[in-house]
């Protein structure tokens, strides 16, 4: 497999996650107070430009929900996912929200666009910009430039939000950028084809890995992350309420839910420990420290932070 890097120069936007003036926000950051509880999903193709191929079939939409971790949802060339809360974002000092993908570098970058809502009908789209060169197409494992990038979702590696801030969409009808209830994803089609190109705000066409044959093919939602967050007073009904315990624990962890599917436990870094399908887990092997445990129901999923001493 050979990889290449870009044949053209700087940007003017922010650089990748490694680099000194980055706008990348971690996935611990202490800044995120919330994550996404819901998301729907409408397929994307395989491959957009040879549609026998069928559409993307990795994850499902409960990837996209909770904190940043290994589990994704891919869309698929022109695919979209709506993403909900358990509240709404507001329009606060500096960016109010992030958006994680599971790009394995700094170079390699699959895109959406970022859409807003308030009521789940009007949509309102940021503002994206693409500088990256249209003369030759970016191939399945090629390389972009992150600088040449902005406004646009997946413009950073794994574990690195891309943040998004409500403030630019000020005055925009039907939106109240105070609280704003759903997140849409839109993939980028990264195509330089006109037959199947998606285009930024000023009609460039947005050049990322085409194509991307692949079931993971397009952008992966991995999640997404608030910083200004207005908790819910709605009564919320939980159907399938889980229970941990003991936690702390020296050793088992007792799953208590109904229409219990499977149990993943990842440590803080977000590496996958264990998948299991039994409602008791032996934690007894595991150094002293903080894990989280993904509980999957068939209907929903819920993360959960365990302290075994």
């Amino acid at each position: 497999m050979v990889m290449t890097l870009p044949a053209f120069g700087q940007g003017t936007f922010p650089p990748s996650a490694s680099q000194v003036g980055t706008t990348a926000i971690f996935k611990d950051s202490s800044a995120i107070v919330a994550w996404a509880t819901g998301c729907e999903v409408t397929r994307g193709y395989v491959n957009i430009a040879d549609t026998s191929l069928g559409l993307v079939s990795f994850g499902v939409a409960a990837d996209a929900t909770g904190p940043s971790d290994p589990l994704i949802l891919s869309l698929g060339d022109s695919g979209s996912a709506v993403v909900s809360f358990d509240g709404s974002i507001y329009n606060g000092p500096g960016p109010d929200f992030a958006v994680f993908e599971n790009s394995f570098s700094d170079s390699f970058l699959e895109l959406a666009f970022v859409e807003v809502s308030s009521d789940g009908v009007n949509y309102f789209r940021f503002p994206a910009t693409s500088t990256t060169p249209d003369t030759s197409q970016i191939g399945a494992f090629d390389f972009s430039d992150a600088t040449h990038l902005n406004n646009l979702a997946g413009k950073y590696r794994g574990q690195f939000g891309t943040p998004f801030d409500l403030q630019e969409l000020s005055g925009a009808s039907s939106l109240d950028i105070n609280n704003v209830r759903y997140v849409k994803l839109i993939d980028c089609v990264g195509s330089i084809n006109p037959l199947y190109a998606s285009y930024d705000q000023f009609g460039n066409p947005i050049n990322d890995p085409f194509p991307t044959p692949f079931p993971s093919s397009g952008f992966d939602l991995d999640a997404i992350g608030v910083l200004h967050f207005s908790p819910s007073t709605d009564i919320l009904v939980i159907e399938n309420p889980v229970k941990l315990y003991p936690n702390p624990t020296a050793q088992f962890i007792q799953i208590e839910t109904t229409d219990f599917d499977r149990i993943e436990l990842f440590d803080l870094q977000g590496r996958l420990l264990m998948k299991t399908r039994n409602k008791l887990v032996d934690l007894g092997m595991l150094p002293t420290g903080q894990y989280v445990v993904k509980v999957f129901t068939r209907s929903q999923s819920s993360s959960h932070l365990v302290f075994k001493r």
